[in-house]
């Protein structure tokens, strides 16, 4: 994938930062991304990053600043400023709001600007509930049009049998396959995640 624009919304499962950044890094290589981050993502210090440490990670490989706003998202979609969106990690969540069409965080009203136009838009799952709660919201969007998923699996399935993490390293295979309008396969994938 090469020359794309590329919307990389990052929410708050902080236990995956790490592993989202050399994702990144890679897209970078070839493609512009533009960071959007929700505020958990902007805003908390958490165990595993700093948020101003974080952010300025996030920024330096993306060598632009991060969409922090409501009012800084909106434009997307008219401007059609991405040829393809990705939210990893997105959380449970996340997904209840995109299921429920709520717009209340840069991430989601990037997300909802940005699937008006007909674009797709991938979902990278991160949450611990994926097997409880959350699995109407996965439901739902499975279904949806121009929405597609990073295949994921149980990261523990003996301490937390809920809980699936997507495989992100398969996000850039998934990007290619939503941008010729497949869902990559499979979704739930039988290798084991790891946070």
């Amino acid at each position: 994938m090469k020359n794309k624009n590329i919307g990389f919304g990052i929410t708050g499962s902080f236990c995956t930062f790490h592993r989202i950044l050399p994702v990144m890094e890679e897209l970078a290589k070839e493609n512009q991304v533009y960071p959007v981050l929700s505020p958990a993502a902007r805003e908390w210090d958490t165990r595993f990053f700093k948020a101003s440490e974080f952010r300025a990670a996030v920024e330096g490989i993306c060598q632009r600043g991060s969409i922090t706003t409501v009012v800084q998202a909106e434009p997307i979609g008219p401007k059609k400023m991405f040829d393809i969106m990705v939210i990893a990690p997105c959380t449970g969540n996340t997904l209840a709001k995109l299921a429920l069409g709520i717009t209340d965080t840069p991430v989601l009203m990037a997300a909802k600007a940005h699937l008006r136009g007909g674009r797709p838009l991938v979902l990278a799952v991160s949450t611990n509930d994926a097997l409880g709660a959350a699995s109407r919201n996965i439901g739902e969007l499975l279904c949806r049009r121009d929405v597609f998923f990073v295949p994921f699996a149980q990261d523990d399935p003996v301490k937390k049998p809920r809980s699936m993490v997507a495989l992100l390293e398969r996000i850039p295979d998934t990007l290619e396959k939503a941008l010729e309008g497949e869902q990559i396969q499979p979704i739930i994938s039988p290798e084991p995640s790891l946070r």
